[in-house]
């Protein structure tokens, strides 16, 4: 992997800890905006740290998710580590990785953070160091659990994310500590990224909105409010395309009490087209319908199509089952809200899914689906969300195909 010349707030990552001035603090933060080039000097800076100040010490690198971690920070890693004269060998089974360099060897252990369940895996550990990515997505108890385990003398802490809201807890308790933390916070922009063309520095601006552009593009802890998809309008919906399809889909948001709502997706030419839905309402239409009754809808939505797959809600097991056994592939769609809301909205303005004029109770929704802004933190109002969770449901798992291992290693290449 070839570099242009470092930035020089990506110096200052890859030397505070030996700099004249910084050497002293305890901590580093970095946040900003995304691609802003924060996360491979972070990871170069931190095994650099340990192999020249420690040899037989234990160390933690942590993310959401083990996988994330290997796809957002170590496939672009590693290869600059052998690259630079550092052997490493990694044991997937054991989430371990064991270092060498200059004489020198360390073991470094893969933690993902992803829910309160998550700090136990780390407790009873010894480590001299660990850095966090995405801090800001983890729960608060797995980070003070892996600060608590830095216990070897001179061990420091390293975190890196984009913002959240601003009643986050680690902006609060860190970003607004630091000089009690004993903390070097530095903020990020796409300019600090010296890969990054104009060019594409503007498409990336392009992909986001509202609360999403503030905080992705320019860096800022703010909090969300007003309409969820605040740039979408009239303009953006489109007639169903004649002709063919190369490809069709459904996704599924099931309701007994609440709506149900059911989108056909036909794919062409690399775009996804909701050409069709389904939407009942129990409480309007007095009548709650059977698992049964759904799946004859949900056949009827198809029209003899072939339907590849059936996204459906997660908690609807026994909906899903039933569907299972009916003879249709099946797939539980992943529900994180604000992960998925992103997803969604990067998609839709990138043209890559597309609503068309035939499908009014999502085109509805879109309009009044909105920001919980009384409470703590990011939350939708739980009105309005059955069609946008249906889509959501789809362009996580449409995202997940696109950017599936090795993909994601490439698309991720593009942010440092």
């Amino acid at each position: 992997m070839r570099f242009r010349a470092f930035s020089p707030k990506q110096r200052q990552v890859l030397t505070w800890w030996c700099a004249p001035g910084t050497r002293q603090r305890e901590a580093i933060i970095c946040d900003g905006a995304v691609r802003s080039g924060k996360t491979l000097c972070m990871g170069l800076s931190f095994f650099c740290w340990a192999m020249r100040c420690y040899r037989g010490q234990t160390f933690g690198l942590c993310g959401k998710t083990v996988t994330a971690l290997r796809r957002n920070l170590l496939g672009t890693l590693l290869p600059v580590l052998r690259e630079l004269g550092f052997q490493w060998e990694e044991k997937v089974s054991q989430n371990r990785l064991t270092v060498r360099f200059g004489g020198g060897e360390n073991t470094f252990y893969l933690f993902g953070g992803k829910d309160e369940g998550s700090a136990a895996l780390i407790q009873g550990i010894t480590l001299a160091g660990v850095l966090l990515d995405e801090v800001a997505l983890m729960p608060r108890s797995f980070v003070e659990q892996a600060c608590a385990r830095c216990s070897v003398e001179g061990s420091r802490l390293w975190f890196s994310c984009n913002p959240e809201g601003p009643e986050h807890w680690f902006y609060k308790q860190w970003i607004q500590k630091l000089e009690e933390r004993n903390a070097l916070y530095l903020h990020f922009t796409m300019e600090d990224n010296p890969a990054l063309s104009p060019r594409v520095i503007r498409r990336y601006a392009r992909s986001f909105s509202g609360t999403f552009y503030r905080r992705f593009v320019l860096g800022e802890w703010v909090a969300a409010e007003g309409r969820v998809y605040d740039f979408f309008d009239e303009s953006w919906v489109r007639p169903v395309p004649e002709g063919e399809m190369e490809r069709w889909r459904i996704s599924c948001d099931y309701g007994t009490v609440n709506p149900a709502s059911f989108g056909l997706w036909g794919r062409r030419e690399g775009v996804w087209y909701r050409v069709r839905e389904f939407y009942y309402d129990s409480r309007a239409q007095r009548r709650q319908k059977t698992d049964g009754e759904y799946a004859d809808d949900l056949e009827k939505l198809a029209g003899g199509r072939n339907i590849e797959t059936v996204v459906v809600d997660p908690s609807a097991a026994s909906f899903i089952e039933l569907l299972r056994r009916r003879g249709w592939r099946v797939e539980k769609a992943e529900n994180d809200v604000l992960a998925g809301i992103r997803i969604t909205a990067e998609l839709l303005r990138k043209g890559e899914l597309v609503i068309c004029s035939s499908c009014a109770d999502a085109i509805r929704e879109f309009s009044l689906y909105c920001w919980d802004e009384k409470a703590v933190g990011d939350r939708v109002k739980k009105l309005h969300d059955h069609a946008m969770d249906d889509i959501r449901y789809f362009a996580v798992s449409v995202s997940e195909e696109k950017d599936g291992p090795w993909m994601g290693l490439c698309v991720e290449r593009s942010r440092f």
